[in-house]
């Protein structure tokens, strides 16, 4: 609210909270708040179509309205406070993470999933089409739709725990180097070896599944909880390649194929990254 705005329309008095007319809209002081003490024509129209009632309600009282009046204020200027604090926290964490921009871009894209009819077929990938070189685009956009709730919501959960600290130990652009290439492996390699190319894949695993190996090999020393079990980041590796490996072919509606890949991407990748922090000295890790 603008410094006129806050200025009575009658005595050009300014109150922190001020009272806007319901009838006429104007913004008024507490000593000309109520209609008959500002000659409203809000208040005059509405008589003259029978719609208003001149007398207050039975135990009703000036200091009544005003305090309702002052209460409905607040709670706006709160909300509007509150909306702006979210909007400044939204934009810190998507300029300060990319894992945390990724989060926000795909449980948007989930919404767009929910409101939009055909936004999934649009950007979901077909590894049939991939194959007849159509849809590119779907190489990299399908890593942003989801299939259901539980789907998004164990997908980010991971990127949640494990990106941030991906990148605190190797930075910010190799954590997205990291990311990209597992999830686009992931997809081709997926393309090139499923027995139902017709079938659509959607979904971050493969990308998730690198990062998890990439810091699998930076911070071995990680321990992490499978199913509330405590063991190493390494060993939990082991158990999902494992679990990915003997379920190929096994027609679950899972791309095991790309999550092998992109944990092969991420071991890789993480190696090359573990020799250089070794070689310069330094890990860019922050406690």
């Amino acid at each position: 609210m603008n410094y006129l705005d806050r200025k009575c329309w009658i005595c050009g008095k300014e109150e922190n909270i001020p009272f806007r007319c319901r009838f006429c809209g104007k913004t008024f002081c507490t000593g000309h708040r109520l209609p008959e003490q500002h000659a409203c024509e809000g208040l005059e129209k509405l008589k003259r179509h029978g719609t208003y009632r001149t007398s207050p309600g039975h135990g009703s009282s000036t200091s009544d309205d005003i305090f309702k009046d002052a209460l409905k204020n607040t709670a706006k200027y709160a909300a509007k406070g509150a909306v702006k604090g979210i909007g400044r926290n939204f934009s810190y964490s998507m300029k300060s993470s990319p894992s945390m921009a990724i989060i926000y871009l795909c449980i948007f894209s989930f919404l767009l999933q929910i409101l939009i009819p055909g936004y999934q077929q649009l950007f979901h990938m077909v590894p049939a089409r991939i194959l007849e070189f159509s849809h590119p685009w779907t190489l990299l956009t399908h890593m942003f739709i989801h299939a259901d709730f539980m789907h998004i919501f164990f997908n980010m959960l991971v990127l949640f725990f494990f990106g941030p600290e991906l990148e605190r130990r190797a930075g910010k652009k190799v954590f997205l180097s990291v990311y990209f290439a597992a999830g686009l492996v992931a997809a081709i390699a997926y393309s090139l070896t499923s027995s139902r190319p017709d079938i659509p894949v959607v979904g971050a695993s493969g990308a998730i599944m690198g990062v998890f190996a990439a810091l699998a090999i930076i911070a071995p020393e990680i321990k992490v909880y499978v199913y509330f079990i405590p063991m190493k980041i390494t060993h939990a590796l082991i158990l999902f390649a494992f679990f990915d490996f003997i379920l190929l072919g096994s027609n679950d509606m899972i791309a095991h194929t790309a999550h092998l890949s992109g944990i092969f991407v991420g071991l890789l990748m993480g190696s090359r990254i573990k020799r250089a922090q070794v070689r310069y000295g330094s890990t860019t890790y922050r406690r």
